[in-house]
């Protein structure tokens, strides 16, 4: 892991095309900015691993036929 110390208003660029600002810090809380395009997909981490499990568990459900 990367770890990097930033002050608000600094930013970090990831490739050409995402850039991660500091935006606020009050206490524990840290507020970000994210510049990316918007076909890249940006999900809080426990939402992520939500999204990974919902698909896990309905790929392994078989699907209904509906013969129409």
């Amino acid at each position: 892991m990367l770890v990097l110390t930033r002050k608000v208003g600094e930013s970090i660029k990831i490739n050409d095309n995402v850039k991660i600002t500091v935006i606020e810090v009050k206490g524990k809380n840290i507020r970000l900015g994210i510049e990316a395009p918007k076909t890249t997909k940006i999900y809080r981490e426990e939402v992520f691993l939500k999204i990974k499990e919902e698909n896990k568990i309905a790929a392994s459900t078989p699907a209904e036929f509906d013969p129409g």
